[in-house]
């Protein structure tokens, strides 16, 4: 009876996550037609992921955020485990954030239109020249004062533990000359695993690190970068 009820409420949770996107893209969308993606892009923060997290019942705590100079450019590199880590980061940054993603996602209705819209950046990790010019416009938004956000596991943990990084994001963040801010989610897998959709209430946290000053790095450095924030993410996971 248990496993009656959790599935039946999951079942709930999804057709109300799924409401609450279908909802709320199109008025994004029209809001980023007149006003530019500023005012979409938070409106992640403050309409969709309370939502999410309300249908969920789970809370965020957020940890260290005051310490980070938000009027500045930024890359923050988060680890993965869970699809509600897209919801954390858009709830606990107080700017607007586009996100590195995987090029199939671009795809999806409504998540893919969204995203296009917004100017986050899509990866195409099957082809090299394409992703290397998709990097270039990552530094190009860097440059423009954006906040971008990566996870460079490139893909979600199944087991909780941070798997080794991809070097993509560090090199933009060299290019652009911008911070790099190792930030840790905790918890997210107990509340949506990474796989199927059994919802559990918990807390989720989200812990930012100090920044990683970049200025004066070179290519050559990129992999030494990936290590250090890799660790930093690990240890704020403690």
């Amino acid at each position: 009876m248990v496993r009656l009820g959790w599935g039946a409420l999951n079942a709930l949770q999804a057709m109300f996550t799924i409401l609450v996107t279908v909802l709320g893209f199109p008025v994004a969308l029209l809001l980023g037609m007149f006003c530019g993606p500023a005012v979409p892009l938070r409106m992640a923060s403050w309409y969709w992921a309370p939502l999410l997290f309300a249908g969920a019942g789970a809370k965020l705590e957020v940890e260290g955020a005051e310490a980070i100079d938000w009027s500045r450019a930024q890359v923050l590199v988060a680890n993965h485990a869970s699809m509600f880590d897209i919801a954390a980061m858009f709830h606990a940054v107080p700017v607007p954030l586009r996100f590195m993603l995987k090029r199939e996602l671009a795809a999806m209705p409504f998540i893919g239109w969204y995203a296009r819209a917004m100017g986050m950046v899509f990866i195409d990790r099957a082809n090299a020249r394409e992703a290397r010019r998709r990097l270039g416009d990552a530094a190009d938004r860097l440059r423009a004062d954006a906040t971008l956000i990566a996870f460079p596991e490139g893909t979600r943990s199944k087991d909780g533990t941070t798997g080794p990084f991809k070097g993509g994001a560090f090199q933009v963040a060299i290019e652009a000359g911008v911070p790099v801010v190792p930030v840790a989610i905790i918890g997210s897998g107990e509340v949506l695993p990474p796989s199927g959709f059994n919802v559990r209430p918990g807390t989720i946290r989200v812990r930012f690190g100090a920044p990683i000053d970049t200025r004066g790095m070179q290519a050559s450095d990129r992999s030494a970068l990936t290590q250090r924030a890799r660790d930093a993410v690990i240890a704020l996971q403690a």
